[in-house]
């Protein structure tokens, strides 16, 4: 298992509007698409004006098959204009859980499976 985390930042003045774009309709496009959303959150001391979201995937290929299904949605295409704009900076990484992890696998809701089997990583 991988988690992917995105970091965003937002323009000044512009967090709640963000925030209500991706609870009302970037969500429902992503989780069909991507699956399992481990948790979304806003910071409160440091760098400020962040989002923060991590997304678990069984491996980089399921990754990359579940973001192509995404970006291939005619839907979020025309959607993500809206939300782009309001991202001053971002930033994405992929975390590898360590052997004594408490998370060490997806979660068990996971939506639908990618097109080819998971591998064990």
């Amino acid at each position: 298992m991988i988690v992917e985390e995105r970091i965003y930042r937002i323009r000044n003045g512009a967090m709640a509007r963000f925030l209500k774009l991706v609870a009302e309709e970037a969500l429902p496009l992503q989780q069909p698409a991507l699956g399992n959303l481990i948790g979304y959150f806003t910071t409160e001391i440091g760098c400020l004006s962040q989002v923060v979201h991590w997304w678990a995937y069984a491996d980089l290929e399921d990754r990359r098959l579940r973001r192509q299904r995404l970006a291939a949605d005619p839907r979020w295409q025309a959607f993500i204009p809206r939300l782009s704009e309001l991202i001053e900076q971002a930033e994405n990484r992929i975390l590898v859980p360590t052997a004594f992890s408490p998370l060490q696998q997806l979660p068990t809701e996971q939506a639908e499976p990618s097109a080819r089997p998971a591998s064990k990583e």
